[in-house]
């Protein structure tokens, strides 16, 4: 299949503020590599929060690092209604005037204005692999699963590129539960 990429799926997880992980953690806190992610430099870690929103609380929710400029909360559609906070469909980083919660760590809690989105589906490229497939940063296209009885044609997807990435293609939980994309996936990058 021509312009392959790996779909990865990217469950519910917190981007933390050095402030923020010192506030939940303690005063000499430190994010604990548990592994490494795909994304260059990017790692799951041993810390864990809980998310509280006005209908439910969600325990044991992942930290991923390093430390952001902002706290960021990104959870599917399904856990934000879950949560009741509103989660609108953003790229990383585009917070501005998004939901708010509560998070909860063993030292602290901290209550966010705005930080929890519901992160907009995308492929992680090379300026190379961009170049290879045809397509340019902020360009939004399609990209076709073939799963056994699900297979799904995402629109929407926009393509991320920088020096930096390593050629994967992120979705959420409903996202991947939707396609049947589990384990080792790969999706179709179509215009």
């Amino acid at each position: 299949m021509a312009n392959t990429v790996l779909v990865e799926t990217s469950a519910r997880h917190v981007h933390l503020s050095e402030e923020h992980i010192k506030i939940l953690f303690g005063a000499d806190a430190k994010l604990t590599v548990k592994k490494d992610l795909s994304q260059p430099g990017q790692f799951a870690c041993e810390e864990r929060v809980t998310l509280v929103g006005p209908k439910k609380s969600i325990a044991n929710v992942i930290i991923l690092g390093p430390a952001r400029k902002d706290t960021q909360v990104e959870v599917s559609l399904t856990d934000a209604r879950t949560l009741g906070v509103d989660a609108p469909v953003r790229e990383s980083g585009d917070i501005k005037g998004s939901g708010a919660c509560k998070i909860v760590g063993p030292c602290g809690e901290v209550e966010i204005a705005e930080g929890v989105i519901a992160a907009k589906r995308h492929i992680h490229l090379t300026p190379a692999d961009a170049e290879a497939f045809g397509v340019a940063d902020k360009e939004i296209v399609c990209v076709k699963i073939a799963s056994e009885g699900r297979s799904t044609i995402f629109g929407d997807v926009v393509v991320r590129v920088n020096p930096n990435f390593a050629a994967a293609m992120h979705i959420d939980t409903d996202e991947a539960n939707a396609a049947c994309a589990f384990g080792k996936c790969f999706g179709e990058i179509i215009k």
